[in-house]
């Protein structure tokens, strides 16, 4: 049986979601917690990506997830990728850490759908009696968005808080923050009294099954995209021209950015070495900011090879010092 299509389209809000291969845990000690975060906010970097919440359990991850340029499937391909390689270094593993297909529900971002997929993510720890439901908070597990909603201190640069308190009606000030805080109190002790905590919110239900939440014009609009995707999948990948296109555009753009910097033409890169420092760096450049495909920069910047562009960018990633080091702070700190 055909797996069924992702549907991709500009501005398409997401609940994604993943478990651990065989159920194993993905999270291992406090330092995957923020490597995972950290890779999560290169995505959002390279991609466009807005994430609105996200929790963190020991064997899978949720995130409500908003991709301004339809590129869930390259963004998530380099995400789970990289932070698999990642993982499995520093635990000298191999193979596998996700469990098959990652989940990818389709959310109407209007209303009460986009509002209820952001309470479920946040209310996932007190569902799953992950802190003392009676006497702590949910803010005291901090393997979520949740606190940085409370505590806009630990709030990092790729956390959108406000479009989840404006569906709610608050604002994103302290007041605003202050009644949020009070309105997932009263979620958490509909849960503590409720006879099945899983099922304390009706809708729950239709968010773990499916692959459409929203209002039934929403859900016939997707239903035609499918429609139409699968019309056309010997005309295009499933991933979706549109996303192929903004990201050759976007990394044409550094290049040519990349070459400005650093005094070069286009003709320069064919005459250069493979492995030439500018090269990297633009390289780097590249890979950091868009989710291209390593073939399009090493064609482009006549390396050779996915591998020279690979190891290339790892070494700018890694300089600290020296010319390497002196031209990746020239691309970091060039501003259009």
């Amino acid at each position: 049986m055909a797996r069924p299509l992702r549907v991709q389209f500009p501005g398409a809000v997401y609940h994604v979601m993943c478990r651990g291969n065989r159920q194993e845990p993905i999270f291992k000690d406090p330092t995957d917690y923020t490597l995972f975060l950290k890779t999560l906010g290169e995505t959002c970097l390279r991609c466009g990506w807005r994430v609105h919440a996200y929790v963190l359990m020991i064997n899978h991850y949720h995130l409500l997830l908003e991709t301004p340029e339809a590129n869930l499937v390259d963004g998530m391909r380099w995400f789970q990728g990289v932070y698999t390689q990642r993982f499995n270094a520093r635990h000298k593993a191999w193979g596998h850490l996700f469990q098959g297909r990652y989940k990818a529900l389709l959310v109407d971002g209007g209303g009460e759908y986009f509002t209820t997929v952001a309470s479920y993510i946040h209310l996932n720890p007190a569902r799953a009696q992950c802190f003392d439901l009676k006497n702590g908070k949910l803010s005291d597990f901090t393997q979520s968005s949740y606190p940085s909603y409370i505590n806009p201190q630990q709030h990092p640069d790729w956390l959108i808080t406000e479009r989840v308190l404006n569906s709610l009606g608050f604002d994103d000030t302290a007041a605003g923050r202050t009644r949020y805080k009070n309105y997932m109190n009263k979620r958490v002790l509909e849960i503590v009294h409720s006879d099945c905590p899983s099922e304390a919110d009706q809708a729950w239900k239709n968010i773990r099954r499916g692959w459409i939440f929203g209002s039934k014009e929403f859900n016939e609009k997707m239903r035609r995209a499918v429609d139409q995707a699968a019309s056309e999948c010997r005309r295009d990948s499933h991933s979706g021209g549109a996303a192929l296109q903004h990201d050759e555009t976007a990394a044409q753009r550094l290049l040519e950015r990349g070459l400005q910097i650093l005094q070069l033409e286009p003709d320069d890169l064919k005459t250069m070495k493979k492995g030439a420092a500018q090269k990297k760096v633009i390289a780097w450049l590249i890979r950091k900011n868009t989710s291209v495909k390593v073939e399009w920069i090493a064609k482009a910047l006549s390396m050779g090879n996915v591998a020279t562009v690979s190891r290339g960018t790892g070494e700018v990633e890694a300089a600290t010092e020296g010319f390497l080091f002196e031209l990746k702070l020239k691309m970091s700190e060039f501003k259009d």
